[in-house]
């Protein structure tokens, strides 16, 4: 039988490796609207509330800034903001730093793209309400890359003040390239357990927790067995797998160690590479 991770579990945080953390520091206040919670070294905690860290900025020497879809790795991770009104006002700040900046209505949600000066993808993006989501036959929800009503974000912001991403800002998903769509449904679903909500064609497939229409994406769009990035390359470090309990956190890590994966202590929680070399922190919530 086919295990199911917990219905409440999420991402938390997301760590990169960048190139230079001044330059980083400045993009990710700026233009993305975090604020720096604490810096130390070559290191920095960024947060939206001021509470809790939301993105980590780690800098390594001489780190390689590669071209995007340059091997299995990060494709963009995704800022989810509490409203259309606060989407609406990222728009308005993107504007105002002449950012180039992509964007898709994907029914369920309402996203724009861009990457940092690392080449690191970043989306932004709202939630519709989750009772308007739909699903097909398959059970599947129904998702496209419609354009994204700009006019819409703006009028919904208009008179506000951007003072940055606001409190109840999360970490939505990750989106990740791949090697192979096979092995990553073998470990996503097969064996951490999560429920897949949706394919876009034969090359991405998009898994999730208690219903929501994704935390993670699996793609293929760089290549079917192309290598993982060198560590050594700027880009994804780890994301935190959220579980709700001990129990919880307990039964993915004896799924993991009985199919052979090793598990590492990493600042009071563990740590375990999925089969692209995709760091993956399992921590409890209320640990948090």
């Amino acid at each position: 039988m086919t295990p199911q991770i917990h219905p409440a579990t999420d991402i938390g945080l997301v760590s990169l490796k960048i190139k230079n953390l001044e330059r980083s520091i400045t993009f990710y206040t700026e233009v993305i609207g975090l604020k720096v919670l604490k810096q130390e070294g070559r290191q920095a905690e960024m947060t939206a509330d001021g509470v809790k860290p939301l993105l980590i900025l780690r800098e390594i020497e001489d780190a390689l800034v590669l071209p995007e879809r340059s091997g299995a790795g990060l494709y963009h991770f995704a800022i989810l903001v509490p409203d259309r009104a606060s989407l609406g006002l990222a728009v308005r700040n993107l504007i105002r730093h002449n950012v180039p900046v992509g964007q898709g209505d994907h029914i369920v949600s309402e996203a724009l793209y861009l990457s940092d000066p690392d080449n690191n993808g970043i989306e932004i993006y709202a939630d519709r309400p989750r009772e308007t989501w739909k699903r097909d036959s398959r059970g599947h929800y129904v998702m496209g890359t419609d354009p994204v009503d700009v006019e819409g974000l703006l009028a919904a912001s208009e008179h506000l003040q951007w003072t940055g991403l606001p409190a109840g800002t999360v970490i939505g998903h990750v989106h990740f390239h791949v090697s192979d769509l096979k092995d990553a449904e073998q470990f996503y679903v097969n064996l951490l357990g999560f429920d897949i909500t949706a394919f876009y064609g034969s090359m991405a497939l998009f898994i999730s927790a208690g219903g929501y229409h994704h935390h993670i994406g699996l793609n293929t769009w760089a290549g079917v067995g192309v290598p993982p990035v060198p560590e050594n390359a700027a880009g994804i470090d780890y994301f935190t797998l959220r579980l709700p309990d001990q129990k919880e956190l307990d039964a993915v890590v004896s799924r993991l160690t009985e199919s052979g994966y090793s598990l590492t202590a990493h600042d009071g929680a563990l740590l375990v590479k999925d089969p692209f070399n995709i760091g993956i922190k399992l921590e409890i919530t209320s640990n948090v």
